[in-house]
C-alpha cells in the first residue's frame, strides 16, 4: 500500500518516470491526458514530498568494465550504535560499493559490489574492505546471469 494522499494520476505518473525517466512532462503529460502544468507541479510535489529521490540513468555495466557483481556477507565482532555507523559511513566511501544493506539474520550487512573482474575484487578485499576495523567474516557469491534486474516497484 502506498503511503501518503496519492491520487491515481500520482501513481501514474510515478510508474511512467520508474519506466523511464527521461519522459519530459509534456509526454507524460499527452500519455495521461493532463496539462503540462499540472504535471509539472505533481513531479514537484512528488519530489518534496520524498516520492521521487532522484532521477538517474541505469548504465549497462558490461559497457562500462563492471563485469563482475559480488554480493558480500558482513559480520562484525561489535555491535553497537557507533560500529555500527563507523563500518557504514567508511564502507559507503568506497565506489565499489553499489549498496549497503543492514540485516537480520546470520550477517550484519550485504554489499553489492561492482568491479571490472576477479583480480579487481580481490584488490578491493584485500586492500579497501578488510582494512575496515571490527570485521570478523566476509563471505562473498558472484552473480552467474542476471535473469531479472529491475528498479521498478510496483504501486
Amino acid at each position: 500500500m502506498i503511503q501518503g494522499d496519492l491520487d491515481k494520476v500520482d501513481i501514474q505518473i510515478l510508474k511512467l518516470l520508474q519506466q523511464d525517466a527521461s519522459f519530459t512532462n509534456k509526454e507524460i503529460a499527452l500519455k495521461l491526458h493532463k496539462s503540462i502544468a499540472t504535471v509539472h507541479e505533481r513531479i514537484r510535489r512528488l519530489k518534496e514530498q520524498g516520492y521521487i529521490k532522484k532521477i538517474v540513468a541505469i548504465l549497462d555495466r558490461k559497457k562500462i568494465d563492471r563485469n563482475l557483481i559480488a554480493f558480500s556477507h558482513v559480520l562484525l565482532k561489535e555491535h553497537t550504535a557507533a560500529t555500527l555507523v563507523k563500518f557504514e559511513t567508511e564502507v559507503s566511501k568506497f565506489p565499489e560499493v553499489m549498496e549497503c544493506l543492514q540485516m537480520t539474520g546470520a550477517h550484519d550487512f550485504i554489499l553489492r559490489i561492482a568491479t571490472r573482474d576477479m583480480d579487481t575484487y580481490h584488490e578491493f578485499l584485500r586492500n579497501k574492505l578488510a582494512t575496515l576495523p571490527n570485521i570478523t567474516t566476509v563471505q562473498s557469491y558472484f552473480v552467474l546471469s542476471e535473469p531479472k534486474s529491475e528498479t521498478a516497484y510496483p504501486i
